[in-house]
């Protein structure tokens, strides 16, 4: 496939994930964003356009210093967060949402309560990146600290980041982080119950039978 021919799918696949998490109720209207590295090229969700209305013709694109080499949309405000990722991991795609309970999460605690082992497949507890303006270099720092050996985070007040190999694998962490800050609120919710909770022990354990989990290959082997 040509350079340009590969561009055109990474595109394609970030607005049908984009487009993907207002359909799931991960974001609404146009403020979450998603990237793809393709090569030493991000592409990115332009700022403050709708996901139904972009095109092939909007691709939007900087080099890994933030430098605009595809496209006239502006960027994502999240950008910082976005390029601070690519940077300093080898991640194939980000995933920015607001999510309703990950956020809700957010604002009760400093990191995720180990709710289920799913959190495995996040390379161990969920962590919550202290508050800082949108957009902000601050807040890539405050993120970059609380991904260190993580694929996922909480963002204070804010909502979730989360990378992988592929956009799918960045994607699914997503999913799978939202559904686990759905789980913990609802079981806290109980009156007069606290939830049983997972060791570090047995989230070690379950972290190493979800490496072997699928089938081979990027971005396979999390989550039964």
């Amino acid at each position: 496939m040509t350079e340009l021919g590969e561009m055109t799918r990474a595109w394609q696949a970030l607005v049908a994930a984009a487009r993907r998490t207002v359909t799931d109720g991960l974001v609404v209207g146009t403020s979450g964003n998603v990237s793809v590295r393709v090569g030493d090229t991000v592409l990115v969700t332009p700022s403050g356009v709708p996901y139904d209305r972009l095109t092939d013709d909007d691709v939007t694109g900087v080099d890994l210093d933030g430098r605009q080499v595809l496209g006239t949309l502006v960027p994502t405000s999240e950008l910082p967060m976005h390029l601070a990722i690519h940077r300093s991991t080898d991640a194939g795609a980000v995933v920015h949402t607001h999510a309703v309970h990950a956020t809700a999460v957010s604002t009760l605690v400093t990191e995720l309560p180990l709710i289920h082992y799913i959190a495995g497949a996040l390379g161990g507890p969920v962590r919550v990146a202290p508050y800082a303006p949108y957009g902000t270099e601050e807040l890539a720092a405050n993120m970059l600290r609380a991904l260190a050996g993580r694929t996922g985070c909480l963002l204070r007040n804010h909502g979730t980041v989360t990378y992988g190999a592929t956009l799918d694998q960045a994607y699914d962490r997503t999913a799978q982080l939202e559904w686990m800050c759905r789980v913990w609120l609802a079981a806290s919710g109980v009156p007069g119950l606290t939830p049983a909770l997972l060791t570090p022990q047995q989230l070690a354990e379950a972290g190493e039978r979800l490496r072997g989990y699928g089938q081979p290959g990027p971005g396979n082997g999390e989550g039964p």
